[in-house]
């Protein structure tokens, strides 16, 4: 039986750009940051509060997932936010939409009530949108 999902990739760009807006704005940690031969670098990031699951930043790059045709698509959906999506959980979604756009995070929605919770959403630096949630109380 399957207990949980560990792993969860972020395609970017460029991972030393990526490295820098995930843990320099976003403020994750870094979990593993090692080279794997000419395959390139095995780079995962876990969420201060959520050491359990990590975010591998995968380099769109010709090898083992995709051709040079394929990753020259890819990056194209990615830059044109077309392809990336997640939701990041705060507890308080001003304080951190705030301390975000002070360190340059790009905000296409302001924090706004719905009827889910209230939501901002924040471009990364490859293109990747992301939903910044507060959950409502209970």
């Amino acid at each position: 039986m399957i207990a949980k999902m560990s792993h969860v990739s972020i395609y970017v760009i460029d991972q030393d750009s990526a490295y820098d807006f995930y843990v320099n704005k976003l403020g994750f940690t870094v979990h593993t940051d090692a080279k794997m031969g000419d395959a390139g670098r095995w780079l995962t990031l876990t969420a201060p509060e959520n050491r359990e699951q990590e975010i591998v930043l995968m380099p769109i790059q010709a090898g083992m997932s995709f051709t040079e045709d394929s990753a020259a698509q890819m990056r194209t959906l990615v830059r044109n936010g077309s392809f990336g999506f997640g939701v990041f959980e705060t507890y308080d979604i001003y304080a951190t939409y705030e301390e975000l756009s002070n360190k340059g995070v790009e905000f296409i929605k302001p924090p706004t009530k719905e009827f889910y919770a209230t939501e901002a959403i924040f471009k990364d630096d490859s293109g990747n949108w992301f939903s910044l949630t507060e959950r409502k109380k209970q």
